[in-house]
């Protein structure tokens, strides 16, 4: 995992087996049988590294053979809050890596005159506020329903945040370190840059279309 020397606080994980599965993901010819589960794949090799800054914490076990002293996590609480509907398809990764994490839905739509992004779902674990968040979504395209959904936790008493992302734009990028500073934003790559329609370049199209078969 690397920084982009451009954002300190965008963390591009470059791992073999990551850019392996990132490109099995990017071809359109991967149905979604294999994209939904490339997507879980994925996630849970990126919380393996969002998590490696998590404190431990001395405790002692009894081994088949004598006592010792081991480590684990200083009660860390984590919520994973998928943006609809794409964010679905990591949370499940997610789970098997920390099955103590609690779930929260935000769900976003785009205003046609305004622009802007809308809230019209949010439904977060009582005690968000105590909890370190991961936010997910495959795409960081525009950046605007990540920078909304970051404002709208906070409205709610939430504190560490932290943004999971398979593809990123360097515009989406710009957005959310522009409005959310101490965000930080993991992704598996950077792409190019965004075409007229707000889509990523290269890319790998809709996500939520390819997880869901939808069109």
């Amino acid at each position: 995992m690397k920084s982009n020397t451009q954002y300190p606080n965008v963390m591009v994980m470059d791992h073999p087996l990551i850019q392996h599965k990132l490109s099995i993901l990017r071809d359109v010819g991967t149905g979604a049988k294999v994209f939904r589960e490339l997507v879980k794949e994925l996630a849970m090799l990126m919380a393996f590294e969002a998590t490696r800054g998590f404190q431990l914490t001395e405790t002692t076990v009894t081994t088949p053979i004598t006592e010792t002293t081991t480590y684990v996590l200083a009660g860390k609480k984590v919520a994973v809050i998928p943006i609809l509907r794409a964010g679905l398809g990591m949370v499940e990764g997610i789970l098997e890596l920390i099955p103590a994490a609690r779930v929260g839905h935000v769900g976003l739509y785009r205003d046609p005159e305004t622009l802007q992004p809308v809230e019209y779902y949010c439904k977060l674990p009582e005690d968000i506020g105590e909890r370190d968040i991961l936010i997910v979504d495959p795409m960081l395209a525009t950046g605007g329903s990540a920078a909304a959904a970051v404002q709208f936790l906070r409205e709610r008493g939430a504190r560490s945040i932290n943004l999971l992302v398979l593809i990123a734009a360097p515009e989406g990028i710009e957005e959310v370190v522009k409005n959310c500073e101490d965000v930080c934003i993991y992704t598996c790559c950077v792409d190019s840059h965004l075409n007229d329609h707000g889509y990523i370049v290269p890319g790998l199209g809709d996500a939520g279309d390819r997880l869901f078969g939808t069109k």
